[in-house]
């Protein structure tokens, strides 16, 4: 079995060894070499990269690569393997992916708790709602089958977040060949002229919760695996930036 899984990045940072992990330069259009391959070359929507982060990645990988199975991770973020204890062991090597997929077809991070919050309303806390209604109208359009999905997903406490996965590659295929459209017209009706940098990421946020709508709508489970960030988190100041989405949805 080949297997790719693309690394996205955007500064030179140290990769895994293993054969199965291919570094990739997103948001690559116009810039100077970080020494890996990048998402300009081929069909590609590199140009796209502030508003889709490492989606443009995937978006290269889909058009410009050919494997048995196909996923998407990031340059401080892998799935992992756990030690004793249930610590960090290490990254999961490519020999470990494929014998994961001999059993599962599709493979996905531990899924991020909100708790005291929906998939609905902590986005919208965090960025802007008509994202979502927008979305919602869009798949009424295009793909009503799915509403039950997305409407079953905006209320669950909890999901796959990061745009990370590993599938075979039939389903990368078909999930990438859902998926893009729906965010072409995303960004065909949303103005982000008054968006912050950060918030006009939005087809990037957009896709991480269109990941689970798109594996219930077809009926797919997957398997939960471990990842591991390789840099130390700053909780504290993530709290904060919590607290403070909450005051603001509070006073509006």
């Amino acid at each position: 079995m080949k297997t790719i899984v693309i690394v996205a990045a955007h500064k030179p940072y140290r990769m895994p060894e293993d054969p199965c992990y291919l570094p990739l330069h997103v948001g690559a259009e116009g810039k100077a070499s970080i020494g890996f391959r990048r998402d300009c070359e081929g069909e590609n929507i590199s140009a796209k990269n502030p508003h889709y982060c490492e989606l443009t990645g995937l978006y290269w990988a889909w058009k410009n690569t050919q494997s048995d199975a196909l996923g998407l991770c990031h340059y401080r973020r892998y799935f992992a393997r756990r030690g004793l204890g249930g610590k960090f062991a290490r990254i999961l090597c490519g020999r470990e992916i494929e014998a994961l997929l001999e059993k599962d077809d599709i493979l996905l991070p531990s899924k991020r708790h909100y708790w005291i919050e929906t998939t609905e309303s902590q986005y919208v806390h965090a960025h802007h709602a008509q994202d979502l209604a927008l979305t919602r109208q869009i798949l009424s359009e295009r793909c009503p089958q799915a509403l039950p999905a997305w409407d079953a997903v905006m209320k669950r406490t909890s999901g796959h977040r990061f745009n990370m996965f590993i599938m075979k590659r039939e389903l990368a295929d078909a999930y990438c060949a859902w998926l893009f459209p729906v965010l072409f017209e995303l960004e065909a009706r949303l103005d982000l002229s008054l968006y912050s940098a950060y918030d006009a990421r939005v087809f990037g946020f957009v896709g991480e919760r269109l990941l689970d709508v798109w594996l219930l709508y077809r009926g797919y489970r997957g398997r939960d695996i471990p990842y591991v960030f390789l840099e130390k988190q700053n909780w504290l100041k993530k709290g904060a930036a919590f607290l403070k989405r909450k005051l603001a949805a509070a006073r509006k």
